[in-house]
């Protein structure tokens, strides 16, 4: 971990693009309290085949223009052509985005596509970004702590991950997960091939368990059996369920942190009060001068 405390930390949110004008509103309401916290960031995901790539791009700009902190759009090259990501990434740069979030992308299900496109790796994006504009974004990739659902074994997939590095990207984010000591022995195994970029765990607090625990199976996170048998448990208390989990998650984030890690980027889910609670509980305001509600402030919807 000798290498992740020589950075300084950075704390960002993520969200996911809104489908309709209700849900535009909603997140905005989101942001507007989120940014009260001074983050770096809040990026934004990227929907493979069409989903919501015209969302995320309406979403980027109105952060860039009516936020304080900066937007970091999440691009991924899977079944695009060189020509679309080009006027993407230089379109970006045009409105003044300073971040870009690149990744390879899943592969889109159910349209008939090949999944292909000219880009079939995220290093070959990173590449692209860097020879289209030099050094004018912070490139931010991923990281896969317990390994990429597609990887055919640990080692190909830390070297997957070094090409990303060597090819420009300036920082990674994690995949969520809940066990720190993956997160430890993922920095471990990068400073043995000489990666010493920063490498932010990215953490999803717990508010909806088992909409949390499908994602954690799609994406192959483990979730540690003495915490699955404990949500499962409070079934019946959400209110208690919720509070757990505020405190689970808050320890787990002040271990990384105490540990040297390079900050924290949440996943919000679109959801500000757990977050807010979090952030509360390890006293992030006095660290990014922002503010943050008292606990007594927050309500939590169940």
């Amino acid at each position: 971990m000798e290498s992740q405390k020589q950075h300084p930390r950075v704390f960002s949110f993520e969200f996911f693009p809104p489908k309709t004008d209700q849900g535009a509103e909603s997140l905005r309401a989101t942001r507007q309290r989120l940014e009260r916290l001074n983050p770096a960031y809040f990026s934004v995901t990227f929907g493979a085949g069409g989903s919501t790539q015209d969302r995320t791009y309406e979403t980027v700009i109105d952060i860039q223009q009516q936020s304080c902190a900066e937007a970091a759009p999440h691009i991924s090259c899977i079944d695009s052509t060189r020509e679309r990501l080009e006027k993407m990434i230089l379109s970006y740069r045009d409105q003044g985005v300073k971040y870009i979030v690149a990744l390879r992308g899943d592969r889109p299900s159910g349209s008939g596509s090949s999944g292909e496109g000219d880009f079939r790796y995220a290093n070959e994006l990173v590449a692209l970004i860097r020879e289209l504009t030099g050094d004018h974004f912070t490139i931010e990739v991923g990281a896969y702590p317990e390994f990429h659902p597609e990887a055919p074994d640990a080692f190909t997939d830390i070297e997957n991950f070094v090409r990303k590095v060597n090819a420009g990207a300036d920082s990674a984010i994690t995949q969520f997960f809940y066990n720190a000591e993956a997160y430890y022995r993922f920095v471990d195994e990068c400073e043995k091939r000489g990666v010493t970029i920063p490498i932010i765990p990215g953490i999803m607090p717990l508010m909806n368990y088992e909409q949390q625990a499908r994602f954690a199976e799609a994406c192959k996170a483990d979730i540690p059996r003495w915490l699955a048998k404990r949500m499962e448990a409070m079934k019946e208390d959400p209110q208690g369920r919720l509070e757990y989990g505020i405190d689970v998650i808050s320890e787990l984030c002040q271990e990384l942190l105490e540990a040297g890690a390079p900050g924290i980027h949440f996943y919000s889910l679109n959801k500000a009060p757990i977050v807010e609670r979090i952030w509360h509980n390890l006293g992030l305001s006095q660290e990014t001068g922002g503010e943050v509600r008292r606990p007594e402030e927050i309500e939590l919807s169940v």
